[in-house]
């Protein structure tokens, strides 16, 4: 008698996924179409400054090209995370509702933070000097989540991840952070030194502390 055993196959389903993907590459092409001189500027953010120095006017805070740049860092940053608590297995690739759940916290996160600086920068009388530090920051981590776009297709569709690829980027993101930082004193350095004790009390709680424990938090849980 032969005994046939029946292997159920799991299907993933991850055409959530691929129209993230496509949503944030049409983004990409829209801005390159529309903005085409901005959009080239943009793009050399990782070894020149002129894009900052262009467009510095904190207005453009608020306008399409940095918005949807933000929504394109927001697709991109959330995968990433997703992928790392994947590897860390904390959840699954294709968990929708976890990669949901992470888009929330960063889209209530970001924009808390960005309302919270906004109000100690009126405390203290420094408004406009933390309104170019979000513009900064901002574009940077917007060209991050844009350099971050491709290696998300590539991790989240290869079905062996490389522990290497985690920890170089997790690396790269830490050195970017930091040149960022460095970027922004070595700009504002006149400003900073007169308001030397609010920058440190600024870095601590609203740049350092929140991250932390985003950190202990995830490893705790």
């Amino acid at each position: 008698m032969i005994t046939l055993q029946l292997s159920e196959r799991v299907l993933v389903n991850k055409d959530w996924a691929t129209v993230l993907f496509v949503l944030a590459i049409a983004l990409i092409a829209i801005n390159k179409s529309v903005f085409s001189v901005r959009f080239n500027e943009f793009i050399k953010l990782g070894y020149s400054d002129k894009y900052n120095k262009v467009y510095k006017d904190t207005n453009n805070l608020l306008n399409w090209f940095t918005i949807s740049m933000f929504f394109i860092q927001l697709i991109s940053f959330s995968f990433f995370i997703l992928l790392l608590l994947s590897f860390f297995n904390y959840t699954q690739t294709d968990n929708y509702i976890t990669y949901i759940q992470i888009v929330t916290f960063l889209f209530v996160f970001v924009l808390s933070k960005f309302l919270i600086e906004k109000i100690v920068g009126t405390a203290i009388d420094s408004e406009s000097l933390v309104d170019q530090f979000n513009l900064i920051k901002t574009n940077y981590r917007a060209f991050l989540g844009f350099i971050l776009l491709p290696v998300n297709i590539v991790l989240y569709y290869n079905q062996t991840p490389i522990k290497e690829v985690f920890y170089v980027i997790l690396f790269v993101f830490l050195m970017y952070n930091v040149f960022t930082y460095y970027f922004l004193v070595k700009t504002y350095q006149k400003m900073i030194i007169g308001k030397l004790f609010y920058f440190i009390l600024y870095l601590c709680t609203l740049e350092i502390a929140p991250y932390y424990f985003m950190y202990y938090w995830v490893t705790k849980n």
